[in-house]
């Protein structure tokens, strides 16, 4: 598998390597950039990469809930400019795909486009298309998520992150101004930290036993005898789980606890068990790329030299 320089570049952006130590590792691997990313860790080279390319994509995360049902949604609808983004008709648009969401319940996104808008005998697509007309550019609705129970949602940036939290707790602690505080604190953690998983016992197992290969082979390079490499396999487990892992995670206000610590300090305090049951968080164009232009083609091109 061929690869080319802009690969070197997001290969670089997603490890912090070095351009060669990126190029030797490409070569090495075909051009294949996930495995690229492996090489480069078992050598020692790049620490746990980020998941995700550059982020380019513009648009809004828009959560929201209704106290009534106990639910609530998150969702993301893409758009071409970061200016187009900020287009009140264009908010109005999310908050009306989320309202619908939480009124109708569609399952999918296709389905959501089919359903009538709350409030409307238009479909979500049909008013969509008019906002279109309006705004001439091209909107997606990408995904949505919808949870149940004692939930907290969080955005960031105007709508470039949000966050939407269920918490197992009293109902009677749920509300209170000090509880609100913790659940901020948490959707916060979320938003900043972006775990991958909830707890040790969430990580995917495949991902584990793949981590687990990259730190044994990482420690037989660095020289490290065979029969050690099972015991600091341990330690080095534990760290990856703090980087991954929400409740593993130091909390970003004392970083001398972890979140799960944090969390049973406040249960004690309010005098209640407090489970953090399940988290999303979703930021805009994670995992899109925009069309980069080549911009030396560009130029050729406009001299009427290719």
């Amino acid at each position: 598998m061929a690869f080319t320089a802009k690969d070197v570049q997001a290969l670089r952006e997603r490890t912090n390597c070095g351009m060669m130590d990126c190029k030797k590792a490409l070569t090495a691997t075909d051009g294949d950039m996930e495995k690229a990313i492996e090489f480069l860790r078992e050598k020692g080279l790049a620490a746990q990469a980020k998941k995700a390319g550059r982020i380019a994509a513009e648009g809004l995360v828009y959560t929201l809930i209704d106290p009534a049902t106990k639910k609530g949604v998150i969702i993301e609808v893409n758009i071409e400019t970061d200016f187009a983004a900020k287009n009140q008709r264009f908010k109005d648009f999310v908050a009306l795909c989320a309202k619908t969401i939480l009124e109708k319940n569609p399952a999918t996104v296709a389905e959501l486009l089919e359903t009538k808008a709350s409030g409307s005998e238009e479909t979500i697509n049909e008013v969509l298309q008019g906002i279109i007309l309006v705004i001439s550019e091209n909107i997606q609705v990408r995904r949505f998520e919808v949870l149940e129970g004692n939930l907290f949602s969080y955005t960031h940036g105007g709508g470039r992150i949000g966050v939407l939290v269920n918490f197992k707790v009293d109902d009677a602690v749920f509300g209170t101004p000090a509880f609100e505080e913790y659940a901020k604190d948490i959707a916060m953690q979320v938003a900043a930290a972006n775990p991958s998983f909830l707890d040790k016992n969430s990580v995917d197992q495949t991902e584990l036993d793949k981590e687990r290969e990259i730190l044994r082979i990482q420690a037989i390079n660095e020289g490290k005898p065979e029969a050690i490499v099972e015991k600091m396999l341990a330690g080095r487990l534990n760290k990856y789980y703090k980087e991954v892992c929400l409740t593993e995670q130091p909390f970003i206000k004392d970083d001398e606890i972890s979140v799960a610590k944090y969390t049973q300090n406040v249960a004690k305090e309010l005098g209640s068990d407090i489970q953090i049951v399940k988290f999303v968080r979703f930021e805009v164009g994670e995992g899109i790329q925009k069309k980069a232009d080549d911009f030396a083609s560009e130029v050729a091109a406009m001299a009427g030299t290719k």
